[in-house]
């Protein structure tokens, strides 16, 4: 590892770019592929990660995930509800359009039309003004200080592109032969589509011509979906891969083992979670007809404690989890050594369940993807047999990423009873409260991807209040009231924070970021 981090090291110090050696294709493979090219209209990491090697921000993330400058050189606070952006000068996309600020204006308007999934990214009052071809306002009618934490993965469009291929509004994910921008893609970032194959697979070449400056020898990567655990490892492990994603708990060692690969493991700061539907009357999957027993607290809090964390930790997770409270990762959150589980007690769930009304339990249907998290169906398996304890009577239904995130996802929430796992791409709290716990209605309007619907209206005034709040410590004292507030109503149930774990060829070096998104820029070959 010494050898390869010093090969690289004088690589980038000498300048010498991805044209001046062999080729070099990096052989990825995931356990789900990209269904779609359009970041607006899918709001998942794995999406957005990838596609950020495509398209770009205005600002970027560095290997320590602080922010640093992207597509925009630098920016200013004018006042509190006045940021003023000045954006690089010299960058064009991939079709050798200039980048400018009417791109910009272009992108936000765009991110913040029907059916974007990343509204949120942008105040939906926000003025975005064009000062001139290099500069950008954005007049906000409430002070924000982390008015740009997420955009990262606020991906910019080419106004002039978009107009010429009929991809001016988001179109939803699942409508690909729709959208001409689900299908192709054209950004400012080091790597432009070369083809792509909508869930299957995808193949990217370097931009010879990235305003950046160039840290990797690729000539091109081919990323492949391959939803089995096993072919993935193979694959690895017989040279065919280089890189795999995630690799499965159980293999860690085996691949540690080997002369051609390798195993990275590290905290990561997704969290993963239960959603119960108590928004409607009457569940969609259940033989409770007339009402719903989600909306009672009890019944929240007894399946809280029929489930065993620590078994699926070491069961299913083989040690590679962090059993949580909260709904962010502790390295997320100064405060988070407050607070505790509701412990695993199978005799007050019970009690629970009878005050409430349910001593014989319920039938009831449970989504759950099978190709997006480390050990997602497992997971899912170990709930429902937990809950059977209790008198729940679980029906699974499981499917690939693509399916299972059109129907429980954004309009339809088509689901009673879910597995989620979310990374605040702002890295602070106030993004994932927002997005998972905040009020909605049926048509998404407020918390976007609150998937169970959950409302709370003391912690909705509670994040109003942490967004506009620029003291540190009082606005860490308001989170930490919305999270008291959550854990006491049960309003989901927190399960672990999962280990980052991928397998890589010992002739790479790759960066592994905690947020889990695979930069092709980062990635040096032997």
């Amino acid at each position: 590892m010494i050898l390869r981090l010093l090969v690289v090291t004088f690589a980038v110090l000498c300048g010498i770019g991805a044209s001046d050696g062999p080729t070099k294709t990096l052989r990825f493979a995931a356990q789900g592929g990209l269904n779609s090219l359009d970041p607006y209209a899918l709001n998942e990491t794995f999406s957005q990660g990838t596609l950020a090697n495509v398209m770009e921000g205005l600002i970027k993330r560095d290997e320590n995930l602080k922010i640093v400058p992207g597509l925009a050189e630098r920016w200013e606070q004018l006042d509190a509800k006045h940021w003023r952006f000045h954006l690089r000068r010299g960058v064009r996309f991939h079709d050798g359009a200039p980048f400018t600020a009417d791109d910009v204006v272009f992108s936000a308007e765009r991110a913040r039309g029907p059916n974007s999934q990343i509204r949120g990214r942008i105040p939906a009052d926000a003025q975005v003004v064009k000062v001139d071809d290099y500069t950008v306002d954005f007049i906000l009618t409430a002070p924000n200080p982390i008015l740009n934490y997420e955009w990262e993965t606020w991906l910019i469009f080419s106004k002039s592109w978009a107009e010429a291929n009929g991809a001016v509004h988001v179109q939803p994910a699942s409508a690909t032969a729709l959208n001409p921008s689900a299908l192709k893609a054209n950004g400012t970032g080091p790597f432009m589509i070369a083809s792509h194959e909508p869930g299957t697979r995808t193949v990217f070449k370097r931009n010879p011509n990235w305003w950046g400056k160039t840290q990797h020898n690729l000539s091109d990567v081919v990323l492949q979906a391959i939803p089995a655990d096993a072919t993935r490892v193979a694959a690895l492990l017989s040279g065919d891969l280089d890189l795999i994603d995630p690799v499965p708990v159980q293999d860690v060692e085996r691949i540690r083992q080997s002369e051609i690969a390798d195993a990275l493991v590290k905290p990561e700061l997704r969290t993963m979670f239960l959603n119960m539907d108590s928004f409607r009357d009457e569940l969609l999957y259940s033989n409770v007809k007339g009402k719903n027993p989600f909306k009672d607290a009890r019944v929240r809090k007894a399946f809280y404690q029929a489930i065993d964390i620590e078994t699926i930790k070491t069961k299913i997770m083989r040690g590679m989890s962090q059993p949580t409270p909260l709904m962010i990762s502790p390295l997320l959150f100064p405060l988070a050594g407050e607070f505790h589980r509701w412990p695993y007690d199978v005799a007050s769930a019970r009690r629970l369940m009878a005050e409430a009304g349910y001593a014989d339990g319920f039938e009831l249907g449970m989504d759950c993807p099978n190709d997006r998290y480390v050990n997602d169906e497992e997971i899912c398996q170990a709930v429902a047999a937990m809950l059977s304890r209790i008198g729940v009577r679980v029906k699974l239904n499981v499917m690939p990423k693509a399916r299972y995130f059109e129907k429980i996802g954004p309009k339809r929430y088509d689901s009673s009873f879910n597995l989620l796992g979310w990374t605040p791409s702002s890295l602070e709290s106030y993004g994932v409260l927002t997005n998972t716990v905040r009020c909605r209605d049926a048509e998404g309007r407020g918390g976007t991807f609150n998937f169970g619907g959950y409302c709370n209206p003391h912690i909705d005034a509670l994040l109003n209040s942490i967004l506009v709040e620029d003291d540190m410590a009082k606005r860490n004292e308001l989170i930490a009231e919305a999270f008291r507030l959550l854990h006491h109503d049960v309003g989901t149930i927190p399960l672990h924070q999962q280990s980052l774990a991928w397998g890589v060829s010992r002739k790479i070096n790759v960066l592994q970021r905690a947020d889990n998104q695979v930069r092709f820029e980062k990635i040096w070959m032997q």
